[in-house]
């Protein structure tokens, strides 16, 4: 099983599907070859420097957690049971209430819906639901088999939006604008 890496009060908690077969064996997450997440952390500058797969064990001094919501590797997401989905939705209900995080950043569209059903919006971005409080993101899976968002690039988009997401106070129904609380 890959550990998850966690802190309190994070100021972005990621939540990937599940790890990978290379993740499993090296014990890292994000760990197999070519998949830019790190690559993509450090571009978009959610973190200061570059990292690989070996620094995941120092994004909590960084105030960023990582988890999957089935925990099981796997050669592909296809290989997943329903009720491993079930039973890692209820867990990640209860560590995004423990750990308390600002935001919580789904790492693709398929886990994200994993958690709010099938009518829950499909896209990257901010996204209206909250969970424990935390304001809900999606960016794009780094898979290089992401259709959707083929290219580095692509990618690099809805992560740097994410950072800026993080950075912006939240806004509260009492602290919004007139005309914005109007709509």
């Amino acid at each position: 099983m890959l550990r998850p890496r966690l802190c309190r009060r994070p100021r972005i908690l990621f939540i990937g599907i599940n790890p990978s077969l290379a993740s499993g064996a090296l014990g890292h997450h994000f760990a197999g070859p070519g998949n830019p997440f790190w690559r993509l952390l450090h571009a978009s500058r959610l973190v200061g420097e570059p990292f690989t797969f070996a620094d995941d064990v120092r994004l909590p001094q960084l105030g960023l957690a990582l988890t999957n919501i089935v925990a099981r590797p796997t050669r592909s997401a296809d290989e997943i049971t329903p009720a491993e989905y079930v039973a890692g939705r209820r867990r990640l209900l209860r560590l995004v209430a423990r750990l308390q995080p600002r935001v919580v950043a789904f790492v693709g569209n398929t886990v994200y819906r994993q958690v709010f059903g099938a009518r829950a919006s499909v896209g990257c971005g901010p996204k209206p639901e909250r969970i424990a409080g935390a304001r809900v993101f999606v960016v794009p899976n780094p898979s290089g088999r992401n259709a959707a968002y083929p290219g580095f690039a692509d990618k690099l988009v809805w992560y740097r939006a994410l950072r800026r997401f993080a950075e912006a106070p939240p806004i509260s129904a009492g602290s919004a604008p007139r005309a914005a609380a109007r709509r």
